[in-house]
Protein backbone atom coordinates (compact mmCIF):
# COMPACT_ATOMS: atom_id res chain seq x y z
CA UNK A 1 0.00 0.00 0.00
CA UNK A 2 0.92 3.60 -0.87
CA UNK A 3 0.10 6.77 0.91
CA UNK A 4 -2.31 7.31 -1.82
CA UNK A 5 -5.88 6.11 -1.33
CA UNK A 6 -6.82 2.36 -2.40
CA UNK A 7 -10.13 3.51 -2.39
CA UNK A 8 -12.06 6.38 -1.68
CA UNK A 9 -15.50 4.67 -2.21
CA UNK A 10 -17.47 3.19 0.83
CA UNK A 11 -14.15 2.51 2.45
CA UNK A 12 -10.87 4.45 2.91
CA UNK A 13 -7.96 2.17 3.13
CA UNK A 14 -4.72 4.06 3.31
CA UNK A 15 -1.64 4.22 5.19
CA UNK A 16 -0.59 7.26 7.00
CA UNK A 17 2.57 7.20 8.68
CA UNK A 18 3.14 3.94 10.56
CA UNK A 19 -1.01 3.41 10.90
CA UNK A 20 -3.52 1.64 8.38
CA UNK A 21 -6.73 3.94 8.40
CA UNK A 22 -9.37 2.47 8.03
CA UNK A 23 -12.62 5.05 7.43
CA UNK A 24 -16.02 4.12 6.72
CA UNK A 25 -17.17 6.25 4.54
CA UNK A 26 -20.76 7.08 3.80
CA UNK A 27 -21.83 10.15 6.01
CA UNK A 28 -24.99 10.67 4.91
CA UNK A 29 -25.95 6.68 5.97
CA UNK A 30 -23.97 7.38 9.39
CA UNK A 31 -21.39 5.08 7.72
CA UNK A 32 -23.86 2.19 7.76
CA UNK A 33 -21.87 -0.55 6.45
CA UNK A 34 -22.80 -2.81 3.60
CA UNK A 35 -21.42 -6.28 2.18
CA UNK A 36 -18.89 -5.05 0.11
CA UNK A 37 -17.39 -2.55 2.74
CA UNK A 38 -17.19 -5.87 5.06
CA UNK A 39 -14.68 -7.53 2.19
CA UNK A 40 -12.69 -4.29 1.57
CA UNK A 41 -12.25 -4.49 5.51
CA UNK A 42 -10.84 -7.83 5.32
CA UNK A 43 -8.67 -7.06 2.22
CA UNK A 44 -7.47 -4.09 3.66
CA UNK A 45 -6.49 -5.86 6.68
CA UNK A 46 -4.67 -8.29 4.86
CA UNK A 47 -2.34 -5.78 3.32
CA UNK A 48 -1.99 -3.72 6.87
CA UNK A 49 -1.23 -7.29 8.32
CA UNK A 50 1.70 -8.03 5.80
CA UNK A 51 2.99 -4.48 6.03
CA UNK A 52 6.51 -4.74 8.45
CA UNK A 53 5.69 -0.51 8.68
CA UNK A 54 2.27 -0.72 9.58
CA UNK A 55 2.56 -0.39 13.52
CA UNK A 56 -1.23 -0.03 14.38
CA UNK A 57 -4.55 0.12 12.53
CA UNK A 58 -6.99 2.79 13.09
CA UNK A 59 -11.33 2.61 12.50
CA UNK A 60 -13.14 5.78 12.29
CA UNK A 61 -16.33 7.38 10.30
CA UNK A 62 -16.58 9.98 7.99
CA UNK A 63 -18.90 13.24 8.90
CA UNK A 64 -19.63 14.33 11.87
CA UNK A 65 -22.60 12.22 13.00
CA UNK A 66 -20.92 9.25 13.91
CA UNK A 67 -18.86 5.81 13.93
CA UNK A 68 -21.51 3.78 12.53
CA UNK A 69 -25.11 3.57 12.92
CA UNK A 70 -24.65 -0.45 11.76
CA UNK A 71 -25.55 -2.37 9.13
CA UNK A 72 -27.34 -1.90 5.48
CA UNK A 73 -30.90 -2.68 7.46
CA UNK A 74 -32.81 -1.99 4.13
CA UNK A 75 -30.95 -4.48 1.97
CA UNK A 76 -31.55 -7.20 4.21
CA UNK A 77 -35.51 -6.19 4.71
CA UNK A 78 -35.62 -6.46 0.96
CA UNK A 79 -33.83 -9.27 0.53
CA UNK A 80 -35.67 -11.22 3.56
CA UNK A 81 -38.89 -9.87 1.96
CA UNK A 82 -38.24 -12.29 -1.01
CA UNK A 83 -36.98 -15.04 0.41
CA UNK A 84 -33.13 -14.00 -0.67
CA UNK A 85 -29.58 -14.95 0.72
CA UNK A 86 -28.06 -11.59 1.31
CA UNK A 87 -28.74 -12.49 5.52
CA UNK A 88 -26.89 -15.51 5.22
CA UNK A 89 -24.58 -14.34 2.95
CA UNK A 90 -23.87 -10.71 4.67
CA UNK A 91 -23.54 -12.43 8.33
CA UNK A 92 -21.43 -14.83 8.07
CA UNK A 93 -18.81 -12.99 6.68
CA UNK A 94 -19.58 -10.17 9.18
CA UNK A 95 -19.27 -12.56 11.92
CA UNK A 96 -15.93 -14.16 10.56
CA UNK A 97 -14.44 -10.52 10.43
CA UNK A 98 -15.26 -9.63 13.73
CA UNK A 99 -13.86 -13.07 15.18
CA UNK A 100 -10.68 -11.75 12.80
CA UNK A 101 -10.48 -8.33 14.50
CA UNK A 102 -11.10 -9.67 18.22
CA UNK A 103 -7.97 -11.80 17.59
CA UNK A 104 -5.84 -9.23 15.05
CA UNK A 105 -2.00 -9.07 15.39
CA UNK A 106 -1.18 -5.52 15.58
CA UNK A 107 -2.99 -3.02 17.66
CA UNK A 108 -6.58 -2.09 16.48
CA UNK A 109 -7.49 1.32 17.64
CA UNK A 110 -11.19 2.39 17.15
CA UNK A 111 -12.54 5.67 17.49
CA UNK A 112 -16.06 5.58 18.68
CA UNK A 113 -17.12 8.56 17.97
CA UNK A 114 -20.64 9.54 17.51
CA UNK A 115 -23.32 7.07 17.13
CA UNK A 116 -21.84 3.71 17.33
CA UNK A 117 -24.76 1.05 16.53
CA UNK A 118 -25.03 -2.86 15.78
CA UNK A 119 -22.96 -3.45 12.86
CA UNK A 120 -20.56 -0.71 14.20
CA UNK A 121 -20.30 -2.13 17.98
CA UNK A 122 -18.80 -5.13 15.83
CA UNK A 123 -16.08 -3.62 14.20
CA UNK A 124 -15.04 -1.61 16.69
CA UNK A 125 -16.16 -3.32 20.49
CA UNK A 126 -13.87 -6.35 19.42
CA UNK A 127 -10.53 -4.49 18.92
CA UNK A 128 -7.82 -4.38 21.08
CA UNK A 129 -7.63 -0.58 22.15
CA UNK A 130 -11.32 1.19 21.90
CA UNK A 131 -11.80 5.19 22.55
CA UNK A 132 -14.68 6.59 23.38
CA UNK A 133 -15.74 10.64 23.51
CA UNK A 134 -18.41 13.02 24.71
CA UNK A 135 -20.24 12.41 22.02
CA UNK A 136 -20.48 8.88 22.04
CA UNK A 137 -23.85 7.57 21.68
CA UNK A 138 -23.30 3.48 21.55
CA UNK A 139 -26.24 1.25 21.42
CA UNK A 140 -27.63 -2.37 20.40
CA UNK A 141 -31.00 -2.00 20.02
CA UNK A 142 -31.91 -4.75 17.46
CA UNK A 143 -34.44 -6.22 19.86
CA UNK A 144 -36.65 -3.29 18.77
CA UNK A 145 -36.34 -4.56 15.14
CA UNK A 146 -37.14 -8.72 15.81
CA UNK A 147 -34.17 -9.64 16.28
CA UNK A 148 -31.21 -9.61 18.62
CA UNK A 149 -27.65 -8.30 19.27
CA UNK A 150 -25.60 -9.67 16.98
CA UNK A 151 -22.25 -9.16 15.74
CA UNK A 152 -20.81 -10.75 19.06
CA UNK A 153 -23.12 -8.49 20.92
CA UNK A 154 -23.79 -11.51 22.97
CA UNK A 155 -20.44 -12.02 23.90
CA UNK A 156 -19.79 -8.59 25.08
CA UNK A 157 -23.05 -8.09 27.13
CA UNK A 158 -22.53 -11.50 28.82
CA UNK A 159 -18.73 -9.88 29.86
CA UNK A 160 -20.75 -6.52 31.52
CA UNK A 161 -20.80 -6.40 35.54
CA UNK A 162 -23.82 -7.49 37.20
CA UNK A 163 -26.97 -7.10 34.61
CA UNK A 164 -25.85 -4.26 33.00
CA UNK A 165 -25.71 -6.39 29.84
CA UNK A 166 -28.79 -7.77 30.07
CA UNK A 167 -30.70 -4.40 30.45
CA UNK A 168 -28.53 -3.09 27.70
CA UNK A 169 -29.24 -5.99 25.56
CA UNK A 170 -32.69 -6.18 26.23
CA UNK A 171 -34.30 -2.12 26.28
CA UNK A 172 -31.68 -1.49 23.62
CA UNK A 173 -31.06 1.83 26.06
CA UNK A 174 -27.88 4.05 24.52
CA UNK A 175 -24.79 4.28 26.67
CA UNK A 176 -22.47 7.42 26.95
CA UNK A 177 -18.59 6.98 26.86
CA UNK A 178 -18.11 6.38 30.41
CA UNK A 179 -21.21 3.75 30.24
CA UNK A 180 -19.19 1.83 27.81
CA UNK A 181 -16.03 1.69 29.46
CA UNK A 182 -18.48 0.11 32.58
CA UNK A 183 -20.13 -2.37 30.51
CA UNK A 184 -16.75 -2.98 29.26
CA UNK A 185 -17.43 -2.11 25.66
CA UNK A 186 -14.95 0.65 25.18
CA UNK A 187 -11.46 1.06 27.40
CA UNK A 188 -11.17 4.80 27.53
CA UNK A 189 -12.78 8.52 27.23
CA UNK A 190 -11.20 11.04 25.17
CA UNK A 191 -12.45 14.44 24.26
CA UNK A 192 -13.98 14.44 20.62
CA UNK A 193 -11.86 18.00 19.94
CA UNK A 194 -8.44 15.59 20.89
CA UNK A 195 -8.97 12.92 18.72
CA UNK A 196 -7.25 14.81 15.77
CA UNK A 197 -4.15 15.02 18.22
CA UNK A 198 -4.49 11.70 18.80
CA UNK A 199 -4.93 10.39 15.59
CA UNK A 200 -1.64 12.44 14.47
CA UNK A 201 0.24 11.12 17.35
CA UNK A 202 -0.74 7.21 16.23
CA UNK A 203 0.77 7.49 13.10
CA UNK A 204 4.13 8.89 14.34
CA UNK A 205 4.03 5.39 16.00
CA UNK A 206 7.12 3.61 15.32
CA UNK A 207 6.93 0.01 13.55
CA UNK A 208 6.64 -2.95 16.87
CA UNK A 209 4.98 -0.39 19.11
CA UNK A 210 3.00 -2.99 21.76
CA UNK A 211 -0.56 -2.99 22.95
CA UNK A 212 1.18 -1.81 25.98
CA UNK A 213 2.90 1.34 24.26
CA UNK A 214 -0.37 2.12 22.40
CA UNK A 215 -2.62 2.00 26.25
CA UNK A 216 0.06 4.17 27.20
CA UNK A 217 -0.17 6.82 24.06
CA UNK A 218 -4.28 6.86 24.53
CA UNK A 219 -3.84 7.19 28.44
CA UNK A 220 -2.42 10.41 27.74
CA UNK A 221 -5.26 11.89 25.90
CA UNK A 222 -7.83 10.21 28.18
CA UNK A 223 -10.24 11.93 30.93
CA UNK A 224 -10.12 8.81 33.20
CA UNK A 225 -13.70 8.56 33.30
CA UNK A 226 -15.31 4.89 33.97
CA UNK A 227 -18.28 5.33 34.99
CA UNK A 228 -21.95 7.38 33.34
CA UNK A 229 -25.54 7.70 34.85
CA UNK A 230 -26.67 3.47 34.00
CA UNK A 231 -23.60 2.67 36.24
CA UNK A 232 -25.41 4.62 39.13
CA UNK A 233 -28.71 2.13 38.50
CA UNK A 234 -26.39 -0.74 38.89
CA UNK A 235 -27.93 -2.43 42.18
CA UNK A 236 -31.78 -1.48 40.83
CA UNK A 237 -30.54 -3.05 37.42
CA UNK A 238 -29.16 -6.09 39.38
CA UNK A 239 -31.81 -7.36 41.47
CA UNK A 240 -34.47 -6.54 38.03
CA UNK A 241 -32.57 -8.15 35.34
CA UNK A 242 -31.28 -10.92 37.35
CA UNK A 243 -33.69 -13.63 35.99
CA UNK A 244 -33.47 -16.33 33.55
CA UNK A 245 -37.32 -15.73 31.92
CA UNK A 246 -38.66 -11.93 30.44
CA UNK A 247 -41.89 -12.95 32.50
CA UNK A 248 -39.30 -12.98 35.49
CA UNK A 249 -38.38 -9.89 34.38
CA UNK A 250 -41.25 -7.82 33.52
CA UNK A 251 -42.96 -9.31 36.86
CA UNK A 252 -40.17 -7.49 39.06
CA UNK A 253 -40.39 -4.01 37.24
CA UNK A 254 -43.74 -3.94 38.00
CA UNK A 255 -43.62 -5.06 41.37
CA UNK A 256 -40.81 -2.66 42.20
CA UNK A 257 -42.65 0.58 40.81
CA UNK A 258 -40.11 3.13 40.91
CA UNK A 259 -39.73 5.44 38.21
CA UNK A 260 -36.51 3.59 36.62
CA UNK A 261 -38.62 0.80 36.51
CA UNK A 262 -41.84 2.14 35.10
CA UNK A 263 -39.69 3.63 32.06
CA UNK A 264 -37.90 0.74 31.70
CA UNK A 265 -41.08 -1.55 31.48
CA UNK A 266 -42.93 1.29 28.71
CA UNK A 267 -39.27 0.95 26.94
CA UNK A 268 -39.38 -3.33 26.60
CA UNK A 269 -43.05 -2.87 26.26
CA UNK A 270 -41.98 -1.46 22.65
CA UNK A 271 -39.71 -4.37 21.88
CA UNK A 272 -40.43 -7.65 20.41
CA UNK A 273 -41.13 -10.27 22.25
CA UNK A 274 -40.58 -13.76 20.69
CA UNK A 275 -36.81 -10.90 20.52
CA UNK A 276 -36.35 -10.42 23.80
CA UNK A 277 -36.87 -13.62 24.98
CA UNK A 278 -34.25 -15.09 22.29
CA UNK A 279 -32.03 -12.08 23.27
CA UNK A 280 -31.89 -13.53 27.09
CA UNK A 281 -31.41 -17.02 26.25
CA UNK A 282 -28.21 -16.34 24.20
CA UNK A 283 -27.61 -14.04 27.07
CA UNK A 284 -27.90 -16.27 29.22
CA UNK A 285 -25.64 -19.69 27.05
CA UNK A 286 -22.68 -16.41 26.49
CA UNK A 287 -22.26 -16.29 29.94
CA UNK A 288 -20.74 -20.12 29.70
CA UNK A 289 -19.26 -19.41 26.77
CA UNK A 290 -15.47 -19.94 26.47
CA UNK A 291 -15.01 -17.68 23.37
CA UNK A 292 -16.04 -14.93 21.07
CA UNK A 293 -16.47 -17.30 18.31
CA UNK A 294 -18.61 -19.41 20.34
CA UNK A 295 -21.16 -16.89 20.74
CA UNK A 296 -21.09 -16.12 16.76
CA UNK A 297 -21.62 -19.47 16.25
CA UNK A 298 -24.67 -19.12 18.01
CA UNK A 299 -25.66 -16.04 16.71
CA UNK A 300 -25.67 -17.18 13.03
CA UNK A 301 -28.16 -19.91 13.94
CA UNK A 302 -30.37 -17.18 15.10
CA UNK A 303 -29.58 -15.18 13.16
CA UNK A 304 -31.05 -17.23 9.93
CA UNK A 305 -34.24 -17.59 11.77
CA UNK A 306 -34.47 -14.12 12.43
CA UNK A 307 -34.24 -13.63 8.95
CA UNK A 308 -36.76 -15.53 7.71
CA UNK A 309 -39.40 -14.50 10.79
CA UNK A 310 -42.43 -11.97 10.18
CA UNK A 311 -41.18 -10.01 13.44
CA UNK A 312 -37.65 -8.89 11.47
CA UNK A 313 -39.77 -7.55 8.34
CA UNK A 314 -42.54 -6.01 10.47
CA UNK A 315 -40.04 -4.18 13.08
CA UNK A 316 -37.97 -2.95 10.09
CA UNK A 317 -41.00 -1.89 8.58
CA UNK A 318 -42.18 0.00 11.61
CA UNK A 319 -38.57 1.65 11.99
CA UNK A 320 -36.57 2.19 8.64
CA UNK A 321 -39.59 1.61 5.78
CA UNK A 322 -42.76 3.07 6.44
CA UNK A 323 -41.23 4.80 9.87
CA UNK A 324 -44.45 4.40 11.77
CA UNK A 325 -43.60 3.31 15.24
CA UNK A 326 -45.83 1.03 15.79
CA UNK A 327 -44.65 -2.64 15.10
CA UNK A 328 -47.11 -5.44 15.51
CA UNK A 329 -44.98 -8.18 17.03
CA UNK A 330 -46.22 -12.20 16.77
CA UNK A 331 -46.89 -12.97 19.38
CA UNK A 332 -47.94 -9.76 20.97
CA UNK A 333 -46.63 -10.98 24.35
CA UNK A 334 -44.15 -12.49 26.29
CA UNK A 335 -46.04 -14.41 27.64
CA UNK A 336 -47.06 -15.81 24.57
CA UNK A 337 -43.46 -16.90 23.31
CA UNK A 338 -43.33 -20.78 24.09
CA UNK A 339 -40.80 -23.17 23.84
CA UNK A 340 -41.45 -24.56 19.92
CA UNK A 341 -41.41 -21.26 18.99
CA UNK A 342 -37.73 -20.19 20.13
CA UNK A 343 -36.06 -23.59 19.69
CA UNK A 344 -35.54 -22.67 16.14
CA UNK A 345 -33.34 -20.25 16.61
CA UNK A 346 -30.41 -22.08 18.79
CA UNK A 347 -30.87 -25.43 16.49
CA UNK A 348 -28.07 -26.57 14.63
CA UNK A 349 -28.11 -25.83 10.86
CA UNK A 350 -25.79 -28.60 9.28
CA UNK A 351 -24.15 -27.34 6.22
CA UNK A 352 -24.71 -23.73 7.09
CA UNK A 353 -23.12 -23.69 10.34
CA UNK A 354 -20.03 -20.34 10.97
CA UNK A 355 -17.05 -21.83 10.44
CA UNK A 356 -13.83 -19.95 10.96
CA UNK A 357 -10.75 -20.98 9.11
Amino acid sequence: MTDAAVAEGDLIARKEGSTGILRLNRPKAINAVTLEMFHDIDKALDAFEADPDIAVIVLEGAGERGLCAGGDIRALWESSKVKGDLGKILWRDEYILNARIKKFPKPYVSFMDGIVMGGGVGLSAHSSHRVVTDKTKLAMPEVGLGFFPDVGGTWLLSHSPGEIGTYFGLTGHTMNGPDAIHAKFADAVVPSSRLPALREALTKVKPGATSADIRKLIDGFSTGETAGPVAAQQAKIDALFSHDRMEDIVAALKRDGSEFAQTTLKTLSEKSPRGMVVTLKLLRLARTSGSLEECLVREYRAALEVFASDDFREGVRAAVIDKDRNPKWSPAGVEDVTPAMVAPYFAEIGANELKFT
